[in-house]
């Protein structure tokens, strides 16, 4: 089936190699499960075709589409308990090839709530364009590619973790996208990530 296509003819999402991360065993945070990267993609050229909306994100490339999760995809984040402390890990990462390790926070190998939607984060063609020439990548011809994808309990976004906020900031030499930290915005983030922290699933 062809995907839907915007009036200029390019596919308005197409998916980018950073967001298969979503799909590998042990990633921190989401990880998609019964829905293959094409499938998704389809979802959200259907869902753009049928008029649903883009939402806003921490910048004007950026976007979310919510879909209403029918997988057994979990949550990527839980609230942080007396009971699941004893379960955080901690330790610094990168995320790809090139980027500044930085330290984190998760929960390991825990049940995570499975989650009633799929936040799909977009950046927009002239986005990716730019951070391709610190991290080189082959970018699709289309309109908004996906980055990332978080499984949530509400339609709506969870504030941005106040680490990425800072490696944003930092530009894309180091992984991020240039925009300065809100003060507003980082003092939200660092209220909600205090009491909750990304579900890592190890493989099986």
């Amino acid at each position: 089936m062809a995907k839907p296509r915007s009036d200029n003819g390019v596919a308005p999402i197409a998916l980018t190699s950073f967001a298969l991360r979503n799909w590998e065993p042990g990633t921190s945070g989401t990880r998609i499960v019964g829905i293959e990267p094409e499938a998704l993609v389809t979802q959200c050229n259907a869902a753009m075709k049928n008029g649903a909306s883009l939402v806003p994100g921490y910048a004007p490339f950026c976007k979310h589409l919510f879909l209403k999760n029918t997988s057994p995809t979990r949550c990527g984040f839980a609230k942080i308990t007396d009971e699941n402390r004893s379960l955080l890990r901690s330790g610094y990462e990168a995320r790809r090839e090139g980027e500044l390790a930085v330290l984190g926070r998760w929960f390991e190998d825990i049940d995570a709530t499975v989650a009633e939607w799929l936040d799909v984060i977009l950046y927009s063609h002239d986005q990716l364009m730019r951070e391709a020439e610190d991290f080189p990548e082959d970018v699709a011809e289309c309109e908004w590619g996906i980055v990332s994808i978080l499984g949530t309990l509400v339609a709506a976004e969870p504030p941005m973790p106040p680490i990425t906020q800072l490696r944003n900031a930092l530009g894309p030499a180091e992984g991020g996208s240039g925009i300065a930290i809100d003060p507003v915005a980082y003092e939200k983030a660092v209220a909600f990530w205090q009491d909750h922290a990304p579900v890592r699933m190890l493989p099986v």
